[in-house]
């Protein structure tokens, strides 16, 4: 058979292979393009992974290729080597794998052209105006000052959005007082800025730069290891304008576009160069015009989540990972790709430099510096005239505490108001208290779809559950005895807050978590508000620990700091220190020093002791020693085969078959180190009414352990047992929940 007349195409199915297909004879077709082909009685789009090949099937029961959308490939040669890398690495379907990278336009094999939208520019008369005339406006006034600060340039509807969710409004007064203009700007890019005046860097920045800057042209990985504000955006900034002023572009990835806004900032008004936006907070047609851009050289920055790991460059130079530990880096459903491994394989397939950059490295990354395959590049203080906070342990077991709050952490706050300063409170739970009881009978507030407790919710007067989202009213009384008798056990932020307006009934208070800041544009608003001192007292959850340069804030306290210390996860301590650290550095950013005090019922604990000297390179070796001697990750590499059936004891089953075929699959393969563990049910075993477990299999080196996978999935998926539950693969998964 001709091999130019053949195309094998990756088809969005269930199905670990590719597909072949004639090509019609007056088509072209080359890898990388989006092809129309008939599979099973539909029409799907897939895309071509080779040509030039001998079919094993015969000609006459080949199909063809119905339409070809594109003259170019949409997936080019080297991203292409990475996907098809990245479905046989995680044994995943290769055509999902591809419909995953994919944006949803070119999935349904739709092109949009691009299309202007409005913008608005500053007015002479706005460029010469005193923002602080607009006080009574407030809305109007950071609208001005952010039309200010970027006066050469347009800014579109998402950069106003950040300010206020009702900016729209305040942006029409502005027009209306000729202090602003609507223009027109391409929706291909997030506007460019004049350059910044840059930044002076200190020795450790110098050296960090040239070292990276250096190694363009070249694949090198590097572990950019910095305290938090020591300076590591001012470091990503002069290797990508370096590598700008090469003619390349640069690939910044970032856990969570919302929690990351200084970043974002530094980043469209430090390069002076276009900077394409890339999240899930887009729309389709926005996530394929910023692909386009980037493929076609027209972004010389593509900033986004873990999804732009996908997007094409034309013209690739450098990837930077930043908060390169981050859990949310791990897609966690369908292909289950960690975006951080990706950028150091697709950088080696490109032949570039790749940064990976945290103040609390993983793990994982730390062992691989030490083993040679990062090089490791230090920032050991704090960038400027800004100094590390003092940390210090609260024993809750020798204080009372209030809603929460121990005596002395209220005291700290209350200084803080007397000196106009801000102070942050962290507590990583939401919700106004975890558990609802009864004292007289011992009930307990249950989800009746999981393996869980209802979270008071007393705002809106609900029990709700965090991990299936069902709700219930709050009951009255005791559902189970009838009395008068429920107490609510624990605290969450809206307890927290609560407890504080009682203490400090002067003072602004603002929470800031989920609940809060579910609807669009509040998220942004409220961080505003946090960063121009707005609220005295700030309280949240994660999404105040990372990204964020709070001037005014000099304390933050951690609330409920135990939590992690004796989880079943073993991730769980190193999560743990991770978060905290990351929040304690929210603290004397400025030139104003700064206090964290943690509030803990272990402050002997040999952790807290690291926490205490901002010491995690001795948290780092403590627990690296404690996972080799456990034989965990870094030490050993796990997959985690994952059931789940709405029957009880089904899923349990079809993984007990599982493990007989794994000791099959490994039983000739000699000194292969290969553990296969007993199924056992899920830590959370019934969650969303659906029961789950899992069998655990690990090896000390990779390859046996691939191979074993390789054959026990080709058994699994030919077995009828397969088909009575919902099944996964986790390849490095990162919890075992």
């Amino acid at each position: 058979m001709p091999t130019s007349t053949l195309a094998r195409v990756a088809v969005p199915v269930p199905v670990r292979r590719t597909f072949d297909f004639l090509i019609p004879k007056d088509s072209t077709v080359s890898p990388g393009v989006r092809v129309l082909v008939p599979f099973g009685g539909r029409r799907l789009v897939g895309v071509v992974v080779a040509t030039g090949f001998s079919s094993e099937v015969p000609r006459e029961r080949l199909k063809s290729v119905e339409q070809v959308y594109d003259r170019e490939p949409v997936v080019p040669g080297r991203l292409l080597e990475t996907l098809t890398w990245a479905a046989d690495y995680y044994h995943h379907p290769i055509g999902e794998v591809m419909h995953a990278a994919l944006p949803f336009d070119l999935r349904r094999g739709i092109a949009t052209r691009p299309r202007s939208r409005d913008a608005y520019r500053l007015t002479a008369q706005g460029a010469a105006y005193d923002p602080v005339l607009l006080d009574r406006a407030p809305a109007q006034k950071r609208l001005l000052q952010l039309l200010q600060h970027g006066s050469s340039s347009p800014r579109t509807a998402a950069d106003c959005r950040t300010v206020s969710p009702s900016w729209r409004r305040a942006m029409s007064a502005l027009i209306a007082k000729g202090l602003a203009s609507i223009a027109q700007t391409p929706t291909e890019l997030s506007p460019t800025s004049d350059r910044a005046t840059p930044v002076l860097l200190n020795p450790a920045q110098r050296a960090a730069s040239a070292q990276i800057v250096a190694a363009l042209g070249r694949y090198r990985s590097f572990l950019l290891y910095g305290i938090t504000g020591s300076g590591k955006t001012e470091v990503y900034l002069r290797v990508v304008n370096a590598a700008i002023e090469r003619r390349k572009q640069a690939l910044v990835l970032v856990p969570e576009i919302a929690l990351t806004p200084q970043l974002i900032e530094r980043f469209q008004h430090g390069s002076g160069s276009s900077v394409a936006l890339f999240h899930s907070g887009m729309s389709a047609a926005e996530r394929y015009r910023v692909w386009r851009a980037a493929a076609s050289g027209g972004a010389d920055v593509v900033l986004g989540t873990r999804s732009a790991i996908f997007v094409p460059l034309l013209r690739p130079g450098v990837f930077i990972v930043d908060e390169e530990h981050d859990a949310s880096y791990k897609q966690q459903d369908g292909f289950r790709y960690h975006a951080r491994d990706l950028a150091l394989y697709r950088a080696k397939r490109e032949g570039i430099p790749v940064v990976l950059g945290s103040a609390t490295p993983a793990l994982e990354t730390l062992a691989n510096a030490e083993r040679g395959r990062h090089q490791r590049l230090e920032l050991a203080a704090r960038a400027g005239a800004a100094r590390l906070p003092a940390i210090r342990m609260l024993d809750l077991r020798t204080t009372t505490a209030v809603g929460g709050v121990s005596r002395p952490l209220l005291d700290a706050m209350r200084k803080r108001i007397e000196r106009g300063e801000q102070s942050l409170l962290f507590l990583n739970r939401r919700g106004y208290a975890p558990v609802m009881y009864c004292v007289h009978c011992q009930w307990c507030a249950h989800c009746p779809r999981c393996d869980a407790k209802l979270t008071c919710h007393r705002s809106s007067a609900q029990l709700r559950c965090h991990h299936c989202g069902h709700t219930d009213s709050m009951p009255p009384n005791c559902p189970h005895c009838g009395r008068d008798s429920l107490m609510h056990l624990g605290e969450g932020t809206q307890r927290v807050e609560q407890s504080l307006r009682a203490q400090f009934p002067q003072a602004k208070i603002l929470r800031i978590d989920r609940d809060a800041t579910r609807r669009k544009g509040r998220l942004e608003a409220a961080l505003q508000q946090a960063k121009g001192g707005e609220a005295e007292i700030l309280v949240g959850t994660q999404l105040l620990s990372k990204g964020h340069d709070f001037p005014k804030v000099t304390l933050v306290g951690v609330i409920n700091a135990d939590q992690g210390l004796f989880s079943l996860d073993f991730r769980a301590a190193e999560h743990l220190l991770q978060q905290i650290l990351q929040v304690a550095g929210r603290a004397g950013r400025a030139d104003k020093h700064g206090e964290v005090l943690i509030q803990t019922s272990c402050p002997d604990h040999p952790y807290f002791r690291s926490l205490a000297t901002h010491d995690y390179g001795e948290f780092a070796q403590t627990a690296l020693a404690e996972r080799k001697q456990a034989r965990c990750p870094p030490y050993r590499h796990f997959a985690l085969l994952r059931a789940e059936s709405t029957a009880s004891g089904e899923a349990l089953r079809f993984l007990s078959f599982a493990r007989t075929r794994a000791l099959s699959a490994t039983r000739d393969m000699p000194s292969n180190g290969i553990a296969v563990m007993d199924p056992v049910p899920a830590p959370m075993e019934k969650r969303a009414g659906r029961y789950r477990a899992q069998l655990l299999l690990s090896a000390g080196y990779r390859p046996p352990l691939h191979r074993a996978l390789e054959r026990l999935l080709r058994d699994l998926e030919k077995s009828p047992q397969s088909r009575r539950v919902r099944w996964s693969l986790d390849v490095d998964p990162i919890d075992l929940y």
